[in-house]
């Protein structure tokens, strides 16, 4: 039935989204210094968080050190529909995606560093006002993902290093959306799912000195299938439609795609340093969505959806320059291209390529104690339709994100 068909499309679809602040629902604000240098960092130890961009970097790491993070995001997103020319502002909450980072040597064995990474590349809260043309995709998400990662690496020369790291990722999602069903005060029945969800993947990388100014960085990271197996339905229905929508279990799954890497550092003075980025994202994993409910019935059906992502490519880059003085500014952007395909656009991922510009500042408190900050600002118009809800229209997107970190080493 078309008009729950909808439901678990959007609540998988959730499970893997940052509010639209990427390419499709990739995120990459897992380290500060990357961040100020346009996400970039494959290629260059920066700190605790080359764990996440690339476990063979930090086999060049000469001490211990704890890293703290949070960038708290501000977003908006403006649908205009096609037909009437009506529009309407997304409403929601500040998100706060964090990360952590923990990277130890090996008191006797110089060469073999231990990190353990726990960062959160999906999580943000979006709501949609009640009367809301768009209502019967998605009224408010919630959601809540954590990636954690223990992770080896090892200087195999003095020149290149190896590294590989497990990943367990975890996620808790809440969606609310209305059923075209009204009661007779004219309100509209309404559907609420909630889940945990869980899978495995890995990150594995190499870092080659290439000369004394110049290193390569090669990041893969696997796909993994989030499955949600013991979700929860609850229908709030007229009394006489109880049997037409019953409150039960359903499960499925969703990919996040792998990401190939390919990163250069260029260090052209003692205080300037610049970074390139080339990430190619497998998005054609996620071809068809399929749901299955415990309980079937007329009106509430298990579901194959076809999503049809295309692979694709961003280019991300930047530089810093440090000060005598243990300032160091930094700045950088980049640029993707969206996996996707007009038909299949959502008011949870409006994606289209887009650009985006960073900035951030360092400072070093002495040998033992720095912090870093930044700023990222994007923002894209996308224009398009759903063929399965009928969505036609205009949405305008910006997001500004403020990030801070804490770093201590020794």
């Amino acid at each position: 039935m078309r008009t729950l068909f909808s439901v678990p499309i959007a609540f998988l679809a959730l499970l893997m989204s940052e509010f639209s602040f990427s390419q499709g629902y990739q995120v990459n604000f897992q380290g500060q210094k990357q961040q100020g240098m346009g996400l970039a960092g494959t290629a260059i130890l920066m700190d605790g968080s080359s764990l996440f961009f690339n476990p063979g970097s930090v086999a060049f790491s000469n001490e211990n050190s704890i890293n703290l993070a949070v960038t708290p995001i501000l977003g908006n997103t403006l649908f205009t529909d096609s037909t009437t020319g009506q529009g309407y502002r997304s409403n929601s909450p500040i998100g706060t995606p964090f990360s952590a980072y923990g990277l130890f040597q090996l008191k006797d064995h110089a060469k073999l560093k231990l990190g353990l990474a726990a960062y959160t590349p999906f999580g943000s809260t979006i709501t949609y006002k009640d009367d809301w043309i768009g209502r019967f995709a998605l009224t408010k998400l919630q959601l809540q993902a954590i990636f954690i990662q223990p992770t080896l690496s090892y200087r195999i020369a003095d020149v290149i290093g190896i590294g590989a790291g497990f990943v367990i990722s975890t996620g808790n999602v809440i969606l609310e959306k209305d059923i075209p069903v009204q009661y007779e005060s004219g309100d509209f029945a309404s559907a609420s799912l909630s889940g945990s969800a869980l899978g495995f993947g890995y990150n594995i990388g190499i870092h080659y000195d290439l000369t004394k100014k110049l290193s390569l960085g090669l990041n893969y990271r696997s796909e993994i299938q989030m499955s949600v197996d013991d979700g929860s339905a609850v229908f709030e229905v007229p009394e006489g439609l109880d049997e037409n929508f019953p409150d039960g279990r359903f499960s499925g799954s969703l990919p996040l795609p792998k990401v190939l890497t390919l990163g250069a550092a260029y260090q052209a003075t003692e205080q300037l340093t610049f970074v390139l980025d080339i990430n190619r994202v497998g998005w054609n994993a996620y071809d068809t969505l399929a749901f299955d409910y415990a309980v079937n019935t007329s009106s509430l059906e298990d579901t194959k959806s076809p999503r049809m992502y295309e692979s694709t490519f961003a280019f991300r880059g930047g530089g810093s320059y440090t000060f005598t003085n243990n300032l160091c500014i930094r700045m950088g952007g980049g640029f993707g291209f969206s996996p996707v395909q007009n038909g299949y656009i959502t008011p949870e991922t409006p994606d289209n390529d887009r650009g985006y510009i960073t900035a951030g500042l360092g400072y070093e408190f002495g040998d033992h104690f720095s912090m870093d900050a930044t700023f990222y600002y994007t923002q894209m118009t996308r224009t398009g339709h759903n063929t399965e809800t009928g969505l036609s229209g205009t949405f305008e997107t910006k997001a500004i994100a403020g990030g801070i970190g804490l770093i201590y080493k020794w």
